[in-house]
């Protein structure tokens, strides 16, 4: 049995271009879905985040037509609801990586707002790329991979093939033009070569120890090869 350190977002909002804070934090199928593979498969599962900050799930992640229909969204919801982790997270800036064998971010616009600045956690990403230790990263949350600078000031992740949410899809979701910038943009413009398919479909991109998934529904696909990573 290992140890994944979960890496979340601490805010539940998300700054948009006209200063307006629109609600979101984590979403909540992909803490959920690899959360429960994890578990499944044995492993024990510690919550990381800024200041060591209970997460908040994106309420639009709870609602029926996101998790096909009543019954879905009822699931998720009691699933998170069970989850013991989420409410006793430890502080971003105290983990030492040795205690884990994988890392895991999952995604929801909060990362665009905390984890895309915060140094911490660019140097953790940094310090789990160049260690070998399988590195999930999902959605959204590649957006905390622009914090990953090395000392020459290069991102860490340059010229590593990475999936995140497109601009069609944020465009799809309506926000891309609220939007301070773009994820898929400022990924590209940081280096690496994106790797974009079909929008909301799951997809999912393997890297030597990096493993990136585009989308919510890519969530579930992404920790089935994080677990392969750990054997």
């Amino acid at each position: 049995m290992s140890k994944i350190l979960f890496v979340m977002t601490g805010v539940d909002y998300w700054t948009l271009a006209d200063g307006t804070r629109h609600p979101t934090g984590f979403w909540a199928e992909e803490a959920v879905a690899p959360y429960e593979a994890f578990k499944a498969a044995g492993h024990e599962v510690v919550v990381a985040t800024p200041g060591g900050v209970v997460p908040t799930a994106d309420k639009g992640s709870l609602a029926p037509e996101v998790n096909g229909g009543q019954e879905g969204a009822d699931r998720i919801a009691n699933a998170l609801a069970s989850i013991a982790e989420l409410q006793q997270p430890i502080k971003l800036e105290e983990v030492d990586l040795d205690d884990y064998a994988a890392v895991f971010y999952p995604g929801g616009h909060g990362p665009m707002e905390d984890l895309a600045v915060n140094a911490d956690s660019g140097r953790l990403l940094t310090l789990a790329l160049d260690s070998g230790k399988p590195l999930g990263v999902v959605c959204h949350a590649p957006a905390a991979l622009l914090a990953a600078t090395r000392a020459d000031g290069g991102n860490a992740f340059a010229g590593y093939r990475v999936s995140a949410f497109t601009n069609a899809e944020e465009t799809q979701a309506g926000l891309a033009d609220k939007a301070k910038w773009l994820l898929q943009d400022r990924l590209v413009e940081a280096g690496v070569d994106f790797q974009e398919g079909e929008p909301w479909a799951p997809k999912v991109v393997v890297d030597r120890n990096l493993v990136t998934g585009q989308n919510p529904s890519s969530s579930g696909p992404l920790a089935v090869e994080l677990l392969k990573k750990l054997g």
